[in-house]
This record gives structure tokens, sequence and C-alpha cells, in this order.
């Protein structure tokens, strides 16, 4: 068990392909916990290690590097970067203590990692920055701290000033110490005499880090007004507390992939990264408390079974143990691990602070929180939890093998235990099994696992829309159902008027029988049968909105029956409904789309381009330079929203939708939709 001050947290996050496995990879090896780095091309690195990952080349879910470093115990969570498996990323980061947002040295892709920031300031989670790749970029470090600037709502304070850019990158400033150095491919970098014609730069750049650092401590601020200069470490001290506040966002830079950059980040992560102690302050959580844990990942591994990645919030947690899940269930620990990778090696308990392993918590999901103890109810405990992400994307999934059914819906539970951001459902209506999730790769990804894991071969395809029917015009129809075939016969005969109502009026039907031309017994036949048969219209599809008059009919003393008048009802609507004019109609979404300021022309060209109906757009609440439109949008035009929408945002525009109300479908797309339902029936 290691004492919480000598903890530390810290998650990897940033843009897909920014660098951040090969930055870890790099930090572990000049950390020893390594001996020989891996790439990720090889499919070698510690992080981005499952087989999905690696087939890939990218991460698809959180994996953890626990290493020891200079007397602290670190415990690094590389998060995959593609925004369809954020949810991963947001699970993390309310377990850390900090975030390293990984990003190239491009300015026009700092909008990509906007929505992270967001998150990030949103819940208090102190971060800083890693520009990496910084030999490939021509732009000048001063425009790149610009536009990092422009999506930060955080001061952004450069830690360090480059020196050159691309091919004639030489190394970098220390503003704190005010040291050059020049870097060395795979080894230290070596102290050099500052360029003259950077020292106006740096001398810029530093006070300009101070007066920042000073809006939040005054005897900083005094200092400065009487041009005193503080001690270098004064400065880290400052940087160490506003850091740990969330009140600045420190920049770094290097190349990654050469070692460059790594030493010192792996440097400012010990002396200025902030203690699980600080995290557990801000939320009120005493760490010499009852033991708290919350699940931050789950993992079911295919021979040593379930496992989960744990954050242990206070107390400790002891192989054996018994921990309580929210649904009140009682769970034996079975092995506490510390994690590396694919690998886990047993270390029988653990403390305060502390992200490990735990093994067998069948009960546990991701985002639980466990108690062991008179803790209280874990709706009590001040621990953030991330809600699931809304699904933008769907697969219409079936078992390739229909002998793979009946443990389909199996597999899926798990796999939604992984990740809560798959959302598995059946669908009554279209007799359809739905996989929603937050992007095609992202459900790509999970049926290779259900196929690797659980020996399940699915398909999926785009789910069918629920269409309506309604009618027009009214018509008066006839139906008359004889038969005799030896003993009692059947018969009914009805006759009813067909209406159209108004949209949302749903059925109604209507006895206007006199005389006992149909005898009352009979009558909730004739209506059940209407309503059966109102289940596939004439163009193939529910029929809404219509009213069934029932106004004369035959019944034979013998022969009549209820099952003969719902017959006779059938063919009426049979013979009738044609002649109503029955059109029909589509499920239209209300849909709000976010998205930067400057895609917002874009988006709306989306929306035209999809038969949508732009409502209005606004700025985007606590989203500095975003908006959000309303719309309008078919639900058969929403199965590639996403998809267009982020090739046309740099991957970051989101959106969500609830159903608003039916509309009838344009005479051209309703002759192909109905075609293709007749095919199908055919």
């Amino acid at each position: 068990m290691t004492g919480a001050e000598t903890v530390r947290n810290v998650a990897f996050v940033g843009p897909n392909g920014s660098g951040k496995t090969t930055l870890l990879e790099n930090l572990l090896y000049v950390a020893g916990a390594i001996s020989r780095k891996g790439k990720t091309t090889e499919g070698t690195t510690v992080g981005d290690a499952s087989q999905e990952a690696r087939n890939r080349h990218m991460g698809v879910e959180v994996n953890a590097a626990s290493f020891d470093y200079q007397g602290l115990h670190f415990t690094i969570l590389d998060c995959p970067g593609s925004v369809e498996f954020v949810q991963e990323a947001r699970n993390a980061l309310l377990g850390i203590d900090a975030a390293v947002v990984v990003v190239e040295p491009v300015p026009e892709r700092m909008i990509s990692i906007a929505p992270i920031l967001n998150y990030l300031d949103k819940n208090q989670i102190p971060h800083l920055v890693f520009i990496n790749k910084m030999d490939r970029s021509e732009v000048r470090y001063r425009d790149l701290l610009d536009s990092l600037r422009a999506v930060s709502d955080r001061p952004i304070v450069p830690h360090q000033y480059a020196i050159g850019r691309g091919d004639d990158l030489v190394g970098y400033i220390d503003l704190v110490t005010e040291k050059a150095y020049a870097y060395k491919t795979g080894a230290p970098s070596e102290p050099i005499e500052l360029p003259d014609e950077y020292q106006e730069r740096e001398q810029a750049a530093r006070q300009e880090m101070l007066e920042t650092l000073a809006d939040f401590d005054d005897d900083l601020m005094e200092l400065l007004l009487e041009d005193q200069e503080p001690p270098a470490d004064d400065i880290l001290r400052h940087m160490q507390n506003t850091l740990g506040a969330d009140q600045i966002v420190p920049v770094f830079m290097g190349v990654a992939e050469q070692e460059m950059g790594a030493r010192r980040l792996l440097e400012a992560l010990v002396k200025e990264a902030p203690a699980p102690t600080v995290t557990n302050k801000r939320l009120g959580i005493d760490p010499a408390g009852e033991t708290i844990v919350q699940i931050i990942k789950t993992y079911h591994l295919p021979h040593a079974g379930k496992l989960s990645l744990a954050r242990v919030w206070a107390g400790e947690v002891k192989d054996g143990m018994t921990l309580t899940s929210p649904a009140g269930g009682d769970m034996r620990l079975s092995g506490v691990f510390k994690m590396f990778g694919n690998d886990q090696k047993p270390i029988g308990n653990a403390g305060p602070g502390e992200i490990v392993g735990l093994g067998r918590l069948d009960a546990a999901k991701t985002a639980d929180i466990l108690l062991n103890g008179s803790g209280g109810a874990p709706s009590e405990i001040p621990v953030p939890r991330a809600s699931p992400l809304k699904p933008m994307y769907a697969f219409a999934v079936s078992a390739e093998n229909r002998n793979d059914e009946v443990k389909m819906s199996g597999a899926f539970s798990k796999l939604v235990e992984e990740d809560p951001s798959l959302r598995f459902e059946q669908d009554p209506e279209l007799h359809q099994s739905v996989l929603w999730g937050q992007g095609e790769m992202h459900l790509r990804v999970a049926l290779d696992r259900l196929r690797s894991k659980y020996h399940v071969d699915i398909k999926g395809e785009v789910p069918e829309t629920p269409y309506r029917e309604t009618i027009k015009k009214s018509a008066d129809s006839h139906g008359r159902h004889k038969k005799q075939s030896g003993g009692h016969g059947q018969f009914g005969d009805v006759k009813i008027k067909i209406d159209p109502k108004p949209a949302g009026a749903g059925f109604e039907f209507v006895d206007k029988i006199v005389g006992g031309a149909v005898p009352r017994q009979y009558i909730p036949a004739v209506e059940a049968g209407a309503k059966e048969f109102l289940q596939r219209g004439p163009l193939g599809f529910p029929v809404v909105d219509v009213g069934v008059t029932l106004y004369d009919g035959q019944f034979h003393s013998v022969d009549s029956s209820e099952i003969a008048f719902k017959m006779a009802t059938a063919l009426a609507l049979k013979e009738g409904l044609p002649q109503c004019h029955p059109v029909l109609l589509e499920p239209i979404l209300t849909v709000n789309i976010s998205v930067p300021s400057d895609y917002t022309s874009k988006v709306l060209q989306i929306i035209s381009g999809k038969r949508g109906q732009i409502l209005g757009y606004d700025g985007r609440k606590n989203w500095r330079g975003w908006d959000q439109v309303q719309a309008h949008i078919p639900q058969a035009e929403i199965h590639d929203l996403i998809i267009d929408l982020r090739s046309s945002t740099q991957g970051v525009g989101f959106f969500d939708c609830q159903h608003d109300h039916f509309q009838q479908v344009p005479d051209k797309v309703a002759e192909t939709v109905v075609a293709k339902r007749q095919e199908k029936a055919a």
C-alpha cells in the first residue's frame, strides 16, 4: 500500500494520431519501467493493448500503466483519441488527479481539443498541454500558443519556449529557470547558451507567464509591482498550486517519437502534478475514512474473467474483502492488481489515491461506487460520475448463425458493461435488434469484440425507419366473410365508414348499429379486427389517425362468431382503405447540433441536404466559439448524420435528437420506400 502523497494519477488525452501512446512509451522507457520501446505500428506498446486497438493502430479503450519513479508511484491512463470512444476518456478523467492533453502543432486542428478542455474545466480537473511532433511544424511557437488560447477558458501558460522550428528545431528555453537546452535524440537535453535572437522573446513570454501566475497570488503580484525577481523555486510552487486548482494550463513541447521532451514532461509531473489528497480535498472526501472505490473501466478478459480498473478514494482494498454495489449486492474481491497494459501483477492491497485492478466484481459496472462499511449510500458520496453519452449511430444487428441468437443478448450485455456508451435494445415494432453507439467505428469495434471474445458472428446494417401511413379522404366499405365446410359455418357481414382523423388523434372506433343488425357481443370483435388490420395498411405500414364507424351489417344465428366478424372487418378495410388516398408518413426528429461557429454554415448545408428544416441557431451555452443549431430532420436521413458532421468539423461536431412528430413523405421518396417494402414482402 502506498501513501497518497506519493501517488500521481495522470491521464493522457487528445485527438487520435497526436501521439499519446508513443509519448507514454517514451515516459515508461525514461522511467526505467520498460527496457525497450515498442511501436504502435508493430502492436508492441504498453498502451493500445487490446487486439482491436492493435489491428487498427489506434486506441479503442483505456489502458493503465503503473510504475515507480523518484519515490513516487505513477499510474498513467492512456485514453483513446477518437471521438467515437470519448466515453472511455470521460470515465477515466473522473478517476485521476491531472491530465496531459497531447496535441499536434497545427493551429487549424486545435479546435479538436475544445470538447476535452471544456470537460476538464467543467469538472475542475487540473491539466497541462504537451505539443507533440514539433519537428514537423513550421508554425511560429507564439502562434501555436495563441491557437491554444482560442480554445481554452483557462489561461495558457507556456512552461517552455521553442528554439527553432520544423527541421531546424534546436530545443527549448525553460521559462522558470531561464535556461536553454538542446534536444538530443534518445538522450537528455544538453544545456546551451540562450541564443541572442531569442532573448527578447524569452523575456516577453516569461513576463506574461509571471503576470498570469500573479493573478492568483497576491505575494507574487507585489513582487512584480516592486520589480523584484521571484526565485525559481517560488515560481515552481506557484505553478504547482495554480495547476492543482485548475486555474492555469501549463504548456510543454517535444517530439515524443525521438524521446525529446519526455524527460522534461516526466520531471514536471513529479514536481508539479497534484497528489490525490488535493483532489480528495476538493471533493470533500476523507481518504482516511471507510473504503470508497469507483470503477473507472470494466474488462472481460478471455481467460481471467472480469477485471475492474478502480480508483480507491478512501480507506483501502484488500484481496478477499467484501465490497457492496449500488444495488445492495455484496461481492467478495478476488485479487488486487498493479496494471501494466495487458499485464496484471498481484499486490494484495491498495490504499487511498491508488488506481488498481480488482478481480471478479461480477455485479459492478463502469462508474459504480463500491463501499465497505458504513460509508453511506453510494448516491451520497461526492464522487463525480460520467453520464453515458447519448447514442448517435446505430446498426440493426443479427447473428450470422441462427444458433448464436440465444447467446447474442448475453454477449451484448457484457459489451455494455465494458462500454456504457453502447446501448442494445429490441425494437418490437420492426422486429429488429439495434446496437447504438457513437459512430460506425465504435460499433465495428464492438462487433469485432463479440467475435473475438464471445465467438458470436454478428452482421450489422442500417436500421429500418418506423414509417406510418394515414388517409386523406373518407370512404364507405362493405365486408362479408362467409364460409361453409360442414357443420357450423362462418358468417359475418359489416358495413363501415373510414374517416381521416387529425394528426396525433390515433385510432377511433364508433358504434352506430341500431336495431341489432350486428349483435352487441360481436361489436368488440369488429373493433379488434380493425385494430389488427391497421397494423399493416395498403402501403405496407401501420395506419394511424383513422376512424372506423360501424353502421350496418348482418349476422347468422348459428354461423356468426367473433372470428367471422373480425374477418369481415378486415375484408372491408382491405377494400376500403385504398379508396381513401393513403399517404406515407415518416418520423421527424428535433435535432440539436453543436459545432464550432466556423463550421455553422457547413452544418446548415448538411441539414438542407437531408431534407431538414432549420429552426434556428445560437451560441452554445458555456462553450466559447460554439453554436447550437436546431432543426427538424426526417429519421430516415439521420443514420449517417454524425459521419457528415465529423467530416465537416474536424471530428468535433455532435448532436442529440428526439422524436417530434410524423410528416407526409414527399411523393418521389415515398414511391421508393413503398417499392422496397413491397419487394421485401414479396
